[in-house]
């Protein structure tokens, strides 16, 4: 029917929202482990409009074109540099189809 689905993850972001989870002195003591982790993994986005880059980039893409059982995550490299990264999801072929089918389903009641 001319619909498209695809899965986008905007990777680990801190914001001020994320502050309120724990008490002040916890992170604190927490912000200089989480930029050591965030130089050694692509997911901790640094910058928070960084989360976006993931789902601006599947926008210009021609959907007949994407791999439905990709998951595209929005990265940030050691410098700063943010980029997608498609990441296979662990579903197979034949449950993504069942799937599918049982949605279709639940659409026509």
């Amino acid at each position: 029917q001319g619909l498209y689905s695809s899965v986008v993850c905007p990777g680990l972001v801190m914001t001020n929202m994320t502050y309120r989870i724990l008490p002040v002195f916890l992170w604190t003591l927490l912000m200089p482990i989480m930029w050591l982790v965030s130089a050694s993994t692509a997911v901790f986005v640094k910058a928070p409009l960084g989360r976006f880059v993931s789902s601006v980039w599947l926008f210009k893409q021609k959907p007949e074109y994407l791999d439905s059982l990709i998951k595209y995550h929005s990265c940030t490299s050691g410098l700063g540099r943010c980029y997608v990264e498609p990441r296979k999801m662990d579903v197979d072929e034949d449950t993504a189809e069942k799937f599918y089918q049982k949605l279709l389903e639940l659409e026509e009641q």
